[in-house]
């Protein structure tokens, strides 16, 4: 295994520019418009992926010595804070492919960085993290996509499903059972780089909630030759800690999306509780509602200041899959509480499709979901808080 440090750094001055270029552009490109015809056509953004090419969201966190903007996971966290505030759809575009992107740059050969990571980077090439199957989506060690060696190829057979950017995306971080028969079953498997081609393609997008426009689908590999050139690391057997050694990181990325639902929905309901007047004075005003406003503010704050200790966590190299598990635990409830909140905020108006919150309200119960159940990270804080607390 070729693991490589995570750590980097970005100065205050480069980060508040940063951060106020993607602010014009959320300004310019994701107006309220332009967002409600694509999640309501469920059409794929394409123009704003472009913008999203230019803008190096693609190598955010792709090594400066690829092409990437080498960025520490609390810049990046922010950054999707902010966009997922007014769309949260277009973020999992680039973060489940910044997830492929991990996987090479922590793993990968030199070879396998060097002829991937530029690509990946500029956004040339795009694509993501395969792992769920129809039966095993928490449980990985349960995939049943088996990878034959066959002379200097692999052959690799199987069904993945709930994949981001499967339709539009051309190449994965695909999770097989290189040995059936391996126990502990997870020494059986390994993460190969798949590009699409013949024998491996997307079958069909799935229909979703929320989380619109962006392509959820199943990737089919049927008698997929793949040259062995493309296991990453070269070796047998390391798949299932390449793939959860990004799982840190893909949490980070959550908790940040929780965020931004979470203050989005809170700005959408201020806004609207100052003007929407009952009874001679705006709703604000009203005891009920002024309750539920400092609850959601709260609860907002509460989950960025998790999201942002998991990050910080993060960049300094250190363990963190117990706080990244609070973060995402806290910040994707937090996403669901305040969406419905601030739905009831707008009374009716907060049903109709013609208003914001109701594509929030859609979208945060993705975030419970993805990336481990919310379920499973409460087990899993609960085990590290054990483990790090021993009795005397």
């Amino acid at each position: 295994m070729h693991a490589e440090d995570t750590r980097r750094t970005i100065s205050a001055s480069d980060e508040a520019e940063l951060l106020a270029a993607i602010d014009r552009w959320i300004e310019r490109s994701l107006r309220p418009e332009v967002v409600r015809e694509f999640d309501h056509a469920d059409r794929y953004p394409t123009h704003i992926v472009e913008e999203m090419k230019e803008l190096g969201l693609f190598g955010a966190t792709v090594g400066t010595e690829y092409g990437g903007l080498g960025l520490p996971a609390s810049t990046y966290a922010k950054i999707v804070m902010r966009i997922s505030s007014v769309w949260m759809a277009v973020t999992g575009i680039f973060n489940s492919h910044l997830m492929l992107a991990l996987a090479i740059e922590k793993f990968g050969t030199p070879e396998q960085k060097k002829q991937w990571l530029p690509k990946l980077a500029s956004g040339e090439v795009r694509g993501g993290l395969a792992l769920t199957e129809p039966d095993a989506g928490t449980d990985l060690q349960g995939i049943r996509m088996t990878a034959r060696k066959d002379g200097d190829h692999y052959v690799i057979n199987g069904t993945k499903t709930w994949i981001t950017n499967s339709v539009e995306g051309s190449c994965f971080a695909l999770l097989v059972k290189t040995d059936p028969d391996a126990q502990p079953r997870h020494k059986g498997m390994s993460l190969f780089i798949a590009p699409k081609g013949p024998g491996f393609s997307s079958s069909r997008k799935l229909p979703k909630l929320g989380y619109k426009a962006i392509d959820s689908g199943e990737l089919v590999a049927d008698g997929y030759r793949l040259s062995a050139e493309h296991l990453i690391g070269g070796v047998e057997g390391q798949g299932f800690y390449q793939a959860t050694g990004g799982l840190e990181l893909g949490r980070i990325n959550v908790a940040s999306r929780g965020v931004g639902i979470a203050e989005g929905a809170l700005r959408l309901a201020t806004e609207y509780a100052q003007i929407r007047k009952t009874f001679g004075k705006p709703i604000a005003e009203h005891q009920a509602i002024a309750l539920k406003l400092g609850e959601m503010a709260t609860r907002a704050r509460a989950a960025r200041l998790l999201t942002l200790d998991a990050a910080a966590i993060f960049d300094r190299g250190e363990r963190c899959d117990m706080e990244a598990g609070m973060a995402k635990y806290f910040s994707s409830e937090a996403a669901l509480e305040n969406s419905t909140e601030s739905m009831r905020i707008h009374g009716a108006y907060g049903y109709s499709k013609e208003y914001d919150i109701e594509r929030l309200y859609r979208d945060a119960p993705l975030t419970c979901i993805g990336e481990g159940t919310n379920e499973m990270q409460r087990i899993i804080i609960s085990k590290q808080w054990i483990k790090r607390n021993p009795a005397a």
